[in-house]
Parts: structure tokens; C-alpha cells; sequence
């Protein structure tokens, strides 16, 4: 793709890149349908948000292992539209900026690329004021060891949507667990990914404890995201 891009220019880039996200969007779909999957238009736009950082998340792994920077430049701009609200002491790590450095990186030599990132740069802080995503998801980053787990409790309200994804940094697989305040299990993505989703509508309001579960060797740094 680097060769076919070079020769033809950025809009070659961005027909190439579109079709991607195309087939990558329906695969976000599908995963989330793993878990409860409410009617598409009842999903607040924070909930939405998350599905696209899912979504750029799977985009960044494809361009990575494949040496593509203008997947990662698409991935930069699909995180470049949703705002996000950071708690705790690590900032995200899956990020406008980030994205396009590595693309940067990767494009070396590559005067088409590198037009098209600065074209990228130059649009990013107008893509969040615009954002259609509300306020955007909570974004907590945490170290999980491992073989261990990272838990936490979410206050959920009845008859409203939860959407909850864990992005990892790729050094391992992750799982995402939410059962209710009695155990019982609500939703389980365990797929081989380290980018699980889980998706619920409790019927009346509670606590829900969600679980981060790290199954591989190492220690692995995870984006956690919630509406």
C-alpha cells in the first residue's frame, strides 16, 4: 500500500483508508454484539464514542502490523473527533498525537504520508469542538499485572445504557466481566483481543462491578472507557 500511495498521492491515502475503516466498523459491530446490544439510536453519544475509540484502537493494530501509516493516520483522526474526560493520575494512551507520531515514524521517506499527516494535525483540535460524542467517555488508565484482575464498581441507572471498554496497550490479551451487585454475571467479553466490550440496559438501578482481567505473563497498561 506505501508504494500504491506514494505514486498517486494523499487521495489515494484517504479511498484506501476509508475502505478499511468501512470493514472495520462492521467488525466493531459484531464484537458488540457480544454483549446486550440496545437499538443503535437509543445509544447516548458517549456510548457511541466508545465504539469508534474501539474501533480506531483495531485500526492502529491493523496499520502497526502491516508497517501502514496511513491506517494510523486514519485512527488518529477517528480519535481525534471524540473528546474524552480523564480521571485519575495516567492520561490516556490511545491518542490523536500518538497516533500521528508513530505514523510519522513509520512514513519516513514517504512525502504523500507526510503531507497527510501535517493536513491531519492541522485538523485535529477543531474535529473535538465539533464532536458529535456529548461530553465525551471517562477514560481511566491503569496498570494491571499479571494474571490479575483490576475491579471496580459503576453506579448503573435502570432503564438507561452502559457501555464499558477496556483498551489495551497490545502486550497481551484482556477480558471485561460485569456482573451485578448478587454476582450474577451481566456480560462477558473474553474473544482473544485486547480490546473487549461490554454493552447493558439494567432494568433498575445498582451497583455493577466490572472486572479487567488480564490472562497473559506480563503487565499490561489498559485504557478503560465508560459513558
Amino acid at each position: 500500500m506505501g508504494q500504491v500511495a506514494q505514486q498517486t498521492g494523499t487521495g489515494r491515502i484517504w479511498t484506501v483508508c476509508v475502505g478499511v475503516v468501512a470493514a472495520l466498523l462492521v467488525m466493531a459491530c459484531a464484537g458488540l454484539g457480544r454483549a446486550q446490544d440496545p437499538e443503535a439510536d437509543a445509544l447516548p453519544p458517549e456510548a457511541v464514542g466508545i465504539s469508534q475509540l474501539v474501533t480506531a484502537a483495531g485500526l492502529a493494530d491493523w496499520g502497526r502490523s502491516r508497517e501502514d501509516p496511513g491506517a494510523l493516520i486514519m485512527a488518529a483522526r477517528i480519535v481525534g473527533e471524540v473528546p474524552l474526560r480523564n480521571q485519575g493520575d495516567q492520561p490516556p494512551f490511545l491518542t490523536f498525537e500518538g497516533l500521528l507520531a508513530e505514523a510519522e515514524a513509520m512514513a519516513a521517506g514517504h512525502p504523500a504520508y507526510l503531507a497527510a499527516i501535517e493536513q491531519v494535525r492541522g485538523q485535529g483540535v477543531r474535529g473535538v469542538v465539533s464532536s458529535p460524542f456529548g461530553n465525551g467517555p471517562i477514560a481511566t488508565v491503569k496498570d494491571v499485572r499479571a494474571r490479575e484482575t483490576f475491579g471496580f464498581e459503576v453506579d448503573a441507572r435502570g432503564g438507561e445504557i452502559l457501555r464499558i471498554a477496556a483498551i489495551g496497550d497490545g502486550d497481551t490479551n484482556i477480558d471485561l466481566v460485569i456482573r451485578d451487585a448478587e454476582g450474577r454475571l451481566l456480560c462477558q467479553d473474553g474473544f482473544g483481543d485486547h480490546y473487549p466490550v461490554c454493552t447493558l440496559m439494567p432494568r433498575v438501578a445498582g451497583k455493577v462491578r466490572v472486572s479487567v482481567v488480564n490472562r497473559g505473563e506480563i503487565w499490561t497498561k489498559v485504557q478503560i472507557l465508560s459513558n
